[in-house]
């Protein structure tokens, strides 16, 4: 009988680390695993986060000095993980329509707007500035970068629930963009058939993370980690020389990353610290911010198109948030919605790639505005 009792006693019912809260996040968690397994949204993201975030309500010790999700945890304080997912990024992207098009990196510095602005309505809602900073990347819908400035700017405490809103809308991206860009576009502007893009030659691939790094880290030394990393694991891509390194950065390196990053991110979402009245202002905010973003871009979008007397689809201008190449992809689906033969899948990487670029160089502003190297 006194095993017994000791067994029943271990149990999660028994051991009194479980209240209604864990509940709640667990119901969470199987949403999450649901909408990645069934629906088909962003997995490789939300199954890692789903299993983090069911495994720390239900054995909070996992979190806790010594447990296995803590350390790797440890590795998202220390900017190391977030960096390496930059560099597989950069292996999986082509900079080509970007390059083609300098253009596009108007359309990424729009989108950023929801950062800012929401940096502005979290400070009206009671955050410190460091705090506000923080939370307002989730504007750029880019999870890394998010975590990086939580992390630098000593946001560790807000760090769940920011990264959790960041990789939720970055996941959600098909649902929450679409009708955004419908409601500020014309049917007419969604029809609107853009000019093949020029081809772009192998000297101005390697020379552009070359040139980007130089520029950008002597005006911004404190995005050196993220911005760095995009353009090394782009070099390694565009050099064609280090096939191997490519290769990895893309592929087993980003998976194992994501794996480490996903279920500590979804681990930091214990129900006693995930549910407070913060939290829900938190998502509240980024919610706020990627809307922004995404109008942002499309209006600037509609301005180049007048500008440019009807050469630009306005759609592409919602891609300048950083969700590489989820936010493209959702230009090219709502454009060939409103004519199949148009093809806005190209122009839209342009702005999503400087949308990348964007929000790690208005991470780098608000470590410079808060004295952070």
């Amino acid at each position: 009988m006194e095993v017994l009792q000791n067994l029943i006693d271990q149990t999660a019912f028994a051991n009194g680390t479980m209240d209604w809260r864990s509940y709640v996040m667990i119901l969470v968690a199987f949403l999450f695993l649901y909408l990645a397994i069934k629906k088909g949204y962003e997995p490789l993201l939300l199954v890692p986060i789903a299993m983090g975030m069911l495994l720390v309500n239900i054995y909070p010790q996992i979190m806790e000095e010594g447990g296995l999700l803590e350390y790797f945890f440890k590795l998202d304080e220390w900017s190391v993980l977030p960096s390496l997912i930059f560099l597989g990024v950069g292996a999986m992207t082509d900079f080509g329509p970007l390059i083609a098009n300098p253009k596009s990196f108007l359309l990424g510095a729009a989108a950023q707007f929801g950062i800012f602005s929401a940096y502005i309505l979290a400070i009206l809602m009671g955050f410190n500035g460091a705090a506000a900073a923080a939370i307002s990347i989730i504007g750029g819908a880019d999870g890394p970068t998010s975590i990086f400035l939580a992390g630098k700017l000593g946001q560790t405490n807000l760090m769940g629930p920011i990264a959790v809103a960041a990789y939720s809308y970055m996941s959600l991206v098909p649902i929450i963009q679409p009708p955004i860009m419908k409601l500020l576009t014309t049917e007419k502007e969604r029809c609107i058939k853009m000019e093949q893009l020029r081809p772009v030659s192998k000297l101005e691939r390697i020379l552009f993370p070359i040139v980007v790094t130089t520029i950008v880290c002597l005006i911004l030394p404190s995005t050196a980690p993220l911005i760095g990393m995009l353009m090394l694991g782009n070099l390694f891509k565009e050099s064609g020389v280090v096939k191997q390194l490519a290769e990895t950065a893309s592929n087993a390196l980003m998976y194992i990353v994501v794996i480490l990053l996903g279920t500590s991110v979804g681990a930091k979402t214990s129900g006693a610290n995930f549910l407070t009245p913060d939290t829900l202002k938190i998502v509240v905010l980024g919610l706020v911010a990627f809307a922004v973003g995404t109008a942002a871009g499309v209006l600037f979008g509609k301005l180049m198109c007048i500008a440019t007397k009807g050469k630009v689809n306005p759609l592409i201008g919602s891609a300048g948030v950083s969700a590489v190449p989820m936010a493209a992809r959702v230009s090219q689906k709502v454009g060939a919605e409103a004519d199949p033969t148009n093809f806005l899948l190209m122009h839209a990487m342009g702005p999503n790639v400087a949308g990348v670029i964007g929000t790690a160089v208005a991470a780098g502003v608000f470590m410079a505005i808060f004295g952070v190297h």
